[in-house]
């Protein structure tokens, strides 16, 4: 029987590679939007889905489930950016971000769980960010809200282990995805202190996803993340240098290793 694949964001970007991609290999996914209806073409069906509603969150996986009878494999990828010093990123804005990259997709793990657990088996997949690894210059929040997403992902898999169902992240790099015109940019304001730093940091940070790898990639690895019985907890999925970075931050001490992140961003 083919595995049923549940995909939330799937409506543009890496989500939509990855369905595209999985259905391209004879599974049957669904993908969610919270506007399905103005998604003119989809090579698979669109759910409603707002990962900061906790009812279309209810309502998507009972439809899935009614349609199809399981759910097989979760992937928690929407998920918004967000950019801006800490100092001056609106509240509002902030919690916004946690609630659509950490607390909703804690309750769509949630929403499924239980159908999983009826079948004694299921894999949930986190997309995360290898920004989730470091504390990164004016992405701070979007570093802590993925960075919170990784480390429940190391509970929730010793939770459910005995269920019979995997929980792993995948932490993906720069790719060519249209989430730097959906992220929440903090003005740069005239006269700020930040003025000259940020302005400068998010030029570079827009350049680095107009020249990512492509999303397809991503959805190589997912594809061999579900066919792999024992899966690991993290995966890293990007440029070699970005990855890298991740290995440099166990090895080198703390001074020096913000040293190299600011000379990178050009910061002094």
């Amino acid at each position: 029987m083919s595995k049923v694949i549940f995909i939330t964001g799937a409506s543009s970007g890496i989500g939509k590679a990855i369905g595209e991609f999985l259905v391209g290999k004879g599974y049957t996914v669904y993908g969610t939007s919270r506007n399905p209806e103005k998604i003119e073409e989809s090579l698979f069906p669109l759910v409603s889905l707002d990962v900061r509603n906790t009812e279309t969150i209810k309502n998507a996986v009972t439809e899935i489930i009614s349609k199809s009878g399981r759910i097989d494999v979760l992937i928690n990828n929407a998920g918004v950016g967000i950019t801006g010093p800490v100092e001056e990123i609106p509240i509002d804005e902030i919690k916004n971000n946690f609630e659509t990259n950490f607390f909703g997709p804690i309750e769509v793990i949630k929403a499924v769980l239980t159908h999983m657990r009826r079948e004694k088996s299921g894999l949930i997949i986190n997309i995360t960010s290898i920004a989730g690894y470091m504390g990164l210059p004016y992405r701070g929040i979007y570093s802590a809200s993925k960075g919170a997403l990784e480390i429940l992902t190391e509970s929730i898999s010793m939770e459910v282990k005995s269920f019979g169902i995997n929980v792993v992240n995948v932490a993906p790099g720069d790719f060519a995805t249209n989430i730097a015109a959906g992220r929440y940019h903090a003005p740069v304001i005239n006269g700020s202190a930040y003025e000259t730093t940020y302005g400068n940091t998010l030029k570079q940070m827009n350049e680095h996803v107009d020249t990512g790898s492509n999303p397809t990639i991503m959805a190589q690895a997912i594809f061999e993340i579900i066919n792999n019985k024992n899966p690991k907890i993290h995966y890293k999925v990007g440029a070699f240098m970005q990855k890298f970075s991740i290995v440099l931050k166990r090895i080198l001490p703390d001074r020096v290793y913000e040293k190299m992140l600011m000379n990178h961003y050009k910061l002094k």
